[in-house]
C-alpha cells in the first residue's frame, strides 16, 4: 500500500521570541484527511506551531509546506481559502451578525457567499438558519463556538486548524461539539489539527496524537498506543490524568 499523501509538512521549524525558543526544530509530516491532536502543557509550543501554518506566526527557521508549497509563498487570499482557523477565544465580531461573521473570510478573499450558503454552513454545525440575523451577545458559548467553526469552513478549506476550541465550554457542550467536529471532519474529508491541553479529548477525537514539551515533539503515537503505555514519560504523565479520573469514578460505583 502506498504511503498516505502529506497534506502538511513542518521542515526544521523553529520560532524564537527574543531569547525564548517557543518551537525547537520540529520535523513532522501530517497525512491528508487525518485528525491530529497537538497536546502539551501551557508553554509547550503547540499553539505557536499551529499558527505557523496560517502565517499568524512566521518561523525563525525552517519551512511549513502545504501540498509541497511553502506557505510563505502563497498569496494571503489563497492561504485563507485553504486553511480554516477556529480561534481559542472564538473571536466573533460583536458588531456583525452571525451571517456576516460566517461570511467574512470569503468576502475578504473577494469571493462572497450568499444567504443560502450561510444557511448551509449553520446547518452543518447544528444551528438553525434563522440564527443568521442574531449577534454574538445573543448566543450561548456553545453557539458562538459553532459559529466560529462555520466561519472556518466557509471557504471550503483543505485544512482546519483548531486552537483550544472547546476550552471555555461546559463539559456537556464541549463533549457534544467535539463529536460534531469529528463528524464534520469525516463528512468533509478535510485534514484537522487541534491544539488541546486535554489528553482525554485528544485520545477520543484524534487519529494521531503529537505531544509537545519545550518546543519539541516528544511523542507521536496512535491513541490506542498511548493508552497502552507508549510515548514515553511526558506523554504518559498526560495520559495518567484521565486514567486516574476514570479509576476514581469506577471506585465510586462499587
Amino acid at each position: 500500500m502506498a504511503d498516505p499523501k502529506s497534506s502538511l509538512t513542518f521542515e526544521q521549524v523553529s520560532k524564537n521570541f527574543g531569547a525564548v525558543r517557543a518551537v525547537d526544530n520540529v520535523d513532522c509530516a501530517i497525512a491528508e484527511h487525518s485528525f491530529v491532536a497537538l497536546v502539551g502543557a501551557s508553554g509547550s509550543g503547540k499553539s505557536t506551531l499551529l499558527k505557523t501554518v496560517n502565517r499568524l506566526v512566521a518561523p525563525s527557521k525552517g519551512r511549513v509546506l502545504l501540498d509541497e508549497t511553502d506557505v510563505a509563498d502563497l498569496p494571503p487570499s489563497r492561504l485563507r481559502r485553504m486553511v480554516g482557523y477556529v480561534f481559542q477565544g472564538i473571536g466573533l465580531f460583536p458588531h456583525m451578525s452571525v451571517a456576516e461573521n460566517v461570511a467574512i473570510g470569503p468576502r475578504l478573499a473577494g469571493e462572497p457567499i450568499d444567504e443560502a450558503r450561510v444557511s448551509e454552513l449553520l446547518e452543518l454545525v447544528d444551528l438553525e438558519p434563522k440564527m443568521a440575523s442574531r449577534f454574538s451577545d445573543e448566543l450561548s458559548g456553545g453557539q458562538r463556538q459553532r459559529v466560529g467553526v462555520a466561519r472556518a469552513l466557509a471557504g471550503d478549506p483543505k485544512i482546519l486548524l483548531m486552537d483550544e476550541p472547546f476550552g471555555a465550554l461546559d463539559p456537556i457542550t464541549r463533549d457534544g461539539l467535539g463529536e460534531r467536529v469529528r463528524a464534520l471532519h469525516e463528512r468533509l474529508g478535510i485534514t484537522t489539527i487541534m491544539v488541546t491541553h486535554d489528553m482525554a479529548e485528544a485520545l477520543l477525537l484524534a487519529d494521531r496524537v503529537l505531544v509537545m514539551s519545550e518546543g519539541r515533539i516528544v511523542a507521536d503515537a496512535l491513541p490506542e498506543a498511548l493508552i497502552n503505555g507508549a510515548g514515553g514519560e511526558i506523554a504518559q504523565g498526560l495520559v495518567a490524568v484521565p486514567r486516574a479520573q476514570a479509576d476514581r469514578l469506577a471506585a465510586m460505583e462499587r
